[in-house]
């Protein structure tokens, strides 16, 4: 029977590879696994994304993806000034504390404490 292992996003740049692999790496910790001429692997830990070199802002104001952390204070502390649009970190009307930024591409991305 298949068994599924992991999905990996593909998230647009915003703009050009470059500026966003220095965004992720500089300011958000993740290392470039791969890259060619329009896209590039980047990953986090246990998390991985596929950057692809695209300006759409269709795409990136509607792509939003959760991710469970441990640490979240810490990973707050981390992100609170980086180059992107940090939330408060409070406990949503569902129960769940969380923060969520927006990524200079438009892109949402929340995290969370894994339980």
């Amino acid at each position: 029977m298949p068994t599924f292992h992991a999905v990996t996003p593909m998230i647009p740049t915003g703009g050009s590879l470059a500026d966003a692999l220095k965004f992720y790496t500089e300011q958000m910790g993740f290392r470039i696994d791969w890259q060619s001429d329009g896209g590039a692997g980047i990953s986090r830990d246990g998390v991985s994304f596929n950057l692809v070199e695209n300006s759409n802002r269709e795409w990136a104001d509607n792509a939003s993806f959760s991710i469970g952390v441990t640490g979240l204070d810490a990973l707050y502390e981390e992100y609170r000034n980086i180059a992107a649009k940090v939330g408060p970190l409070e406990v949503k009307f569902w129960g769940r504390r969380e923060f969520h930024m927006i990524v200079p591409s438009g892109v949402c991305l929340q995290f969370y404490e894994r339980g």
